[in-house]
């Protein structure tokens, strides 16, 4: 019988990983583009094959941690995208490069579907567990950026993306030694607290395709913009990547910090009571960005993560909520599908975007789609409460 607690305690890291992963070239690439000989509008886009697998990739994975084995594809999550990285580091054209981040994309692909269904499988909290589980992969984006400026700048590019991977590889072997096959047949059938009536279910749906995909692609376009906007805007600050990356891991604190305390909210009130306000946030502070600098920028950059994270916590609650022990890896795999697509289409409408108009194009095309959120929490239904579901 496996440790709830260790359990969840891997899946947390794996969390961690999986966007550190995704993130290292969004700031390594202002590093890399000099180095490579390309400009970072050129450079870009070959990222782009790698976010698409990240989304296109769950169907498959989520789908297997079902009919298979989540231990077992956690184990190839970590070995897997642990070799990837450091072959990022071994590369010499650009098309070395689009292969080796494709491959962090594949393997990357796995964990939300699986490593989610895992989480709510074994929390006793949903809503608390989901928050600590939103707030670790938050530090993976923030940690991203603060470590590969920092070991880019005193070790070079190439090591930003072998050290991590070599981390990684060690925690596969711990993961694979100290966490055993699961045994789902005493395994708590959900943990959901809610459900909503079946005529109703349609709102849900509609709802949470809405968000995610509104969210899912601000979110990521931000991400990977972060470290190239405060590059360009923060002139007044600093120009040391180290510093920049210092900066840009204190705004994501915020982002983790707002993950636990909407995960805590969500053991406490209705998703609709939750996600009608936090609707409201992003959009402001995205149109209000695009004419900032130095800190009244870091200001309202603080707003755009609070309002995102925030976002990506009532999304996965939401799925744990409504969804069967069965059918929870599959029914994140669609989820992250959605999400993930988006999220890989961003890439490519930033490169587009900032050679538009630079920057101020790019947050105002952004703060547009972030106003359909507040017709998605609008559309969700009123929740149903019904205890908590016992184990057996």
């Amino acid at each position: 019988m496996n440790n709830p607690t260790r359990v969840i305690g891997f899946v947390n890291a794996a969390h961690f990983i999986d966007h550190y992963s995704m993130l290292i070239f969004a700031a390594a690439v202002i590093v890399m583009g000099p180095a490579l000989g390309m400009a970072y509008s050129e450079l870009l886009p070959y990222a782009t094959p790698g976010f698409v697998a990240f989304g296109a990739g769950s169907l498959l994975t989520g789908w297997l941690g079902d009919r298979w084995s989540r231990r077992h594809m956690m184990v190839i999550f970590f070995l897997g995208i642990g070799a990837s990285m450091i072959a990022v580091g071994f590369v010499n054209t650009p098309f070395q490069l689009g292969a080796a981040l494709l491959s962090i994309g594949l393997f990357a692909s796995i964990y939300h579907p699986v490593g989610t269904a895992m989480i709510v499988s074994y929390a006793e909290a949903l809503g608390r567990e989901m928050g600590i589980n939103g707030v670790w992969g938050n530090l993976g984006v923030a940690s991203s950026a603060l470590v590969t400026g920092i070991v880019g700048q005193y070790l070079g590019w190439r090591w930003a993306f072998i050290l991590p991977g070599a981390i990684t590889i060690l925690l596969g072997f711990c993961f694979a030694v100290m966490v055993s096959h699961e045994d789902r047949s005493n395994v708590r059938q959900a943990a959901a607290q809610a459900r909503v009536a079946k005529e109703d279910m349609w709102r849900v749906i509609v709802a949470l395709l809405i968000v995610v995909i509104a969210i899912s692609t601000t979110f990521n376009a931000v991400t990977v913009a972060l470290p190239k906007l405060f590059a360009e805007r923060l002139n007044g600050l600093t120009q040391s990547p180290a510093l920049l990356g210092v900066i840009a891991a204190g705004v994501y604190v915020f982002g983790a910090m707002t993950q636990y305390t909407i995960g805590k909210l969500l053991d406490r009130y209705s998703l609709k009571a939750v996600s009608l306000p936090l609707s409201f946030v992003l959009a402001p502070f995205l149109y209000v960005a695009a004419e900032l600098s130095n800190l009244p920028l870091i200001i309202a950059a603080i707003g755009i993560v609070m309002g995102a994270f925030g976002q990506v916590t009532v999304n996965d609650a939401m799925v744990g909520k409504y969804t069967s022990e069965e059918w929870r890896s599959r029914a994140y795999a669609v989820r992250y599908f959605v999400g993930f697509t988006a999220a890989g289409v961003s890439v490519g409408i930033v490169a587009w975007l900032y050679q538009q108009g630079g920057f101020v194009t790019m947050l105002h095309a952004f703060g547009g789609l972030c106003l359909l959120t507040v017709a998605a929490a609008l559309i969700l239904p009123v929740e149903i409460r019904t205890p908590a579901a016992q184990s057996g």
